[in-house]
């Protein structure tokens, strides 16, 4: 199930378990704006090329909209709407005063000399530059994007609306790096819903699906604080240590080589096999869909037969899609390992965006698995963008130890709030937070009039 739909079917269950009119359902459902720009630059060699971008402004019934940008190839619209929605649910169960958006562009970074990646990111902002702003749209960054990108935009954007520090965060002067306080955020949020099992990070072992910017942070701070990290995984490989790894030492590798591959603390394992792995607590801190429900061994045979053959014809095909569903999905992609009926952590903890398809939420919960949710648990960078852009708008300069609490206290109170929910509707914690989000969302919505 693709990220678009996977979100729209938690928010349907929200809007069940709350009752919501339909009117107002259907109101909360689609986006606000959605911008598609062409983006045409010079290349060094001097031949020109061009990259489509994205922004989807989702809902400002709650404040100016936020969301990051994300650089990446398999950019697509259904996948920025689905972020677009999230980032407001997530900004209204952190109970900051955004909406959501979220944009980014079709491209492969790695392949961009820094000065193509300047000239592509000012083409762009030159293109959406009078739909963004301090009070209206918030970008930060994302997948592919960093500090560098951000100081892009703000530049050029500044260029149009003179200095405006405010219009996007992340930037290099922030007190405090947004994966770190993605990261740190996401300890805050772990130590809560421990706390509620009489539980401690210092007891557990843990597996990080994911060690960039958000996983190698939430590691670091793991590891500090006593729990057991027994396995890593990124795009360059994977290594595990059942007696646990020495997270500073992996991350001096990382940093030195590039590559988790060939680490001397740990032995290299299946990245795949990282996700049913023996721990505690499982971290998706990568890409969407990676943890997804079995198919039957009749249905590969078929959809692979169906893949490899081209025999099928339009109509054919159309009716197995039917039949199907989303099980009708390309070579490569059905025989990605299907895998939630073999997850052996007690605890999974969201750290990336939509890691659990919907059917595998299913499952997992049947076996007991207790899912920290997304939306709340990697709700930390956006909260601590809160602060940059209030800061920014002040004037006037926090120290990262008056962060970092007032992010402790966010992340908690937020917590509590969910669990609040659950008990009011019987529901797990997924719901509970897409609960709490959709019914600030929807009065505000009715507040202001805009059902209608």
């Amino acid at each position: 199930m693709n990220a678009l739909a996977a979100t729209n079917r938690n928010f349907r269950q929200a809007a069940r378990i709350l009752g919501l009119d339909s009117r107002i359902e259907k109101s909360l459902l689609i986006p606000f704006r959605e911008i598609k720009v062409e983006c045409t630059v010079p290349k060094d060699d001097g031949t020109l090329v061009s990259y489509v971008g994205f922004r989807v402004q989702h809902d400002n019934s709650r404040g100016p909209m936020k969301g990051g940008i994300r650089y990446h190839p398999e950019v697509d619209p259904d996948e920025v709407n689905a972020l677009a929605q999230l980032m407001t649910w997530k900004t209204a169960i952190a109970d900051i005063p955004y909406g959501g958006a979220k944009g980014g562009i079709g491209c492969t970074p790695k392949d961009l000399t820094k000065s193509e990646l300047e000239r592509l990111t000012r083409v762009f902002t030159q293109k959406i530059h009078d739909l963004i702003g301090v009070n209206m749209d918030v970008p930060a960054p994302d997948m592919g994007t960093n500090a560098q990108t951000m100081a892009w935009i703000l530049d050029e954007y500044s260029k149009f609306h003179s200095h405006s520090p405010a219009v996007v965060t992340g930037k290099p002067i922030a007190s405090i790096q947004e994966g770190a306080a993605t990261g740190r955020g996401f300890v805050y949020a772990t130590e809560a819903l421990l706390a509620e099992h009489g539980k401690l990070i210092k007891d557990l072992t843990f597996a990080i699906q994911g060690f960039g910017n958000v996983g190698s942070w939430a590691a670091r701070l793991i590891h500090e604080r006593g729990g057991k990290v027994v396995a890593v995984s990124d795009i360059t490989g994977a290594v595990k240590n059942p007696n646990g790894i020495d997270i500073p030492a992996l991350l001096n590798h990382k940093e030195a080589t590039g590559s988790l591959n060939n680490f001397v603390g740990g032995e290299a394992m299946d990245p795949h096999e990282l996700l049913v792995d023996e721990c505690d607590v499982l971290i998706p801190c990568a890409l969407g869909g990676i943890l997804n429900r079995f198919l039957s061994s009749f249905t590969l045979k078929l959809v692979t037969f169906v893949t490899i053959s081209g025999l099928i014809k339009d109509k054919t095909q159309m009716y197995l899609k039917n039949v199907f569903s989303d099980c009708l999905l390309p070579f490569h992609i059905v025989h990605r390992r299907e895998n939630a009926g073999n997850v052996r952590a007690k605890f999974i903890l969201e750290a990336a965006n939509n890691p659990t398809d919907p059917e595998a939420d299913e499952i997992l919960s049947e076996k007991g698995v207790i899912i920290l949710p997304d939306i709340y648990a990697n709700s930390g960078g956006v909260t601590v963008s809160y602060f940059e852009w209030v800061q920014n708008i002040q004037g006037f300069l926090w120290d990262e130890e008056k962060v970092n609490k007032e992010l402790h206290r966010y992340m908690t109170r937020a917590f509590r709030n969910i669990k609040s929910m659950c008990q009011t509707h019987n529901c797990n914690l997924r719901m509970g937070a897409f609960t709490l989000g959709v019914i600030r969302v929807a009065r505000a919505t009715i507040l202001r009039g805009w059902e209608a």
